[in-house]
């Protein structure tokens, strides 16, 4: 499916039928076969616009005090947002062999980013300017497909870094959008912040879980996964609050203030 605002709806669809089986006595079903991945499939759908470029070369942010700026800001955000609805399909789709739960969560947050770019693409339209308008980069998916052999890794680097970026990102972008007048904008962020702190926290629920299942430590394992997968480095500030409230522990919390320096 490559129309991002079809793809917005049939993922909210998608989570609404499943907990409607759910409270008609019906579960997931056989997850392990019925998720499993076809051969050969590797990309998702994606539209043909926006165009993606190296990171570098998307354009500077410009004033939030002007709709064009601000439109460039929630463009950015809407790329995040659409991307992420594919982040949680793949891993729920890619990944058999995992418990029930992990379907059914990964298609909870599916639905959640799907929202979540609506309300974007929407308010984008007020600002006259519509997805696909800006050039994009492609680094989350990047990394999504670089652990697409190894569930541990993709729960690691996916959830509980490049997702987790946004609890710290959050609190500075709604305040400068709220500072150039733009409440809306703001409340929206709200809403992702509340729902991201969700997605991080099952992140972070399924990497214990695979490392207990292996016998790993979860803070050394974590250090070498984002070695060996060329993580990229995090820096503060850190949003500790929402950090804990998704399920850091101390340990991680010092670990990662101090590989940050």
């Amino acid at each position: 499916m490559t129309d991002a605002r079809a793809k917005a709806d049939a993922a909210r669809a998608l989570f609404e039928a499943m907990v409607a089986a759910e409270a008609a006595g019906q579960g997931i079903g056989d997850a392990d076969t019925a998720l499993a991945p076809a051969a050969g499939v590797a990309l998702p759908g994606r539209p043909a616009r926006p165009e993606l470029v190296p990171p570098q070369k998307v354009e500077r942010r410009r004033s939030l005090r002007t709709p064009a700026g601000r439109a460039a800001m929630i463009h950015a955000l809407c790329h995040i947002e659409f991307n992420a609805i594919n982040l949680a399909l793949d891993a729920a789709w890619r990944f058999a062999g995992m418990p029930p739960r992990f379907y059914r969560d990964w298609l909870q947050v599916a639905s959640e980013e799907a929202l979540h770019f609506s309300l974007l693409a929407d308010h984008l339209a007020t600002l006259g300017a519509e997805y696909g308008d800006f050039p994009a980069h492609n680094s989350l998916w990047e990394m999504c497909d670089k652990t697409a052999g190894d569930v541990l890794a993709r729960m690691a680097l996916v959830p509980r870094t490049l997702e987790a970026r946004g609890l710290d990102a959050s609190p500075p972008v709604r305040a400068k959008l709220a500072e150039a007048g733009d409440e809306a904008a703001a409340a929206i962020i709200d809403i992702i912040l509340r729902d991201e702190v969700g997605h991080v926290a099952i992140g972070n629920h399924w990497y214990r879980w695979l490392c207990a299942q292996r016998g790993l430590d979860p803070v050394p394992t974590y250090a070498a996964l984002a070695d060996q997968y060329r993580a990229p480095r995090l820096r503060g500030p850190f949003n500790l609050d929402a950090r804990r409230a998704a399920g850091f522990d101390e340990d991680e919390l010092a670990w990662l203030e101090a590989s940050a320096g």
